[in-house]
């Protein structure tokens, strides 16, 4: 076995695998979570938005597989990717291959659009509003509010794709990708992008700074321009 992705990488995923489903889960059922204000999707949001800084910051600063140099392909080489993938060449990857990448910025991005879309969001009971709803107008408040909502539904198929697909990848390409985001580790092959993942040194302090500088970020901006954190 061969090391294939750092903790603090793995931590990302699984948290916002839990995120995504609580924020689900607090604005679905708030009245019967004694929530009718949304207090706590409000934070769930807040933490997805820092775990999301967090991973922008990582993508610099983490592990050889976390950094986008890494994974981060042109659109003819993941043409051709998909390609071989289709005619059954094996072009195993350690880290993100050409076809999963394209996968996770997709969900990076909407995942953020509907976090910031959030910050400017009134909700149903016209009551709770995101701390910087006061920077737009009624009718753009309206536009963003129903985005905000419609948005979760293209979330949840795209995540439904994105497991899928890891599952069907896993079982054709025998390649354990599932297992390596909870165990860190894969079978060593020839892998296409590099033999063995290169640990940053002092990875739990590069990742305690890495998310407290994410908290400050995502606070600040908000405290800055204006918005009422609680």
């Amino acid at each position: 076995m061969v090391r294939a992705w750092d903790w603090p990488t793995r931590a990302f995923h699984w948290a916002l695998v839990v995120l995504i489903t609580c924020a689900w889960v607090s604005h679905r059922f708030a009245a019967s979570l004694g929530d009718p204000t949304l207090k706590w999707h409000r934070w769930n949001g807040y933490a997805i938005l820092v775990l999301l800084v967090f991973r922008l910051i990582w993508g610099f600063a983490g592990s050889s597989t976390s950094k986008f140099s890494a994974f981060l392909h042109g659109p003819f080489f993941t043409a051709r990717y998909a390609m071989d993938f289709l005619k059954g060449r094996k072009r195993p990857f350690l880290g993100h291959n050409p076809l999963g990448t394209v996968m996770i910025i997709v969900l990076l991005v909407l995942v953020s659009a509907q976090g910031v879309l959030g910050l400017f969001t009134l909700e149903h009971n016209e009551i709770t509003a995101g701390p910087l709803k006061r920077l737009i107008s009624d009718e753009t408040t309206a536009i963003v509010s129903k985005l905000h909502i419609r948005a979760f539904n293209l979330i949840l198929l795209c995540i439904l794709i994105h497991v899928s697909a890891n599952i069907a990848y896993s079982l054709l390409a025998k390649d354990p990708t599932i297992a390596a985001m909870i165990s860190g580790q894969k079978p060593a092959a020839a892998y296409e992008d590099e033999a063995e993942a290169r640990i940053a040194g002092n990875v739990g302090l590069r990742a305690g700074i890495t998310l407290v500088a994410a908290i400050a970020l995502v606070f600040g901006s908000i405290i800055a321009l204006g918005g009422r954190i609680f």
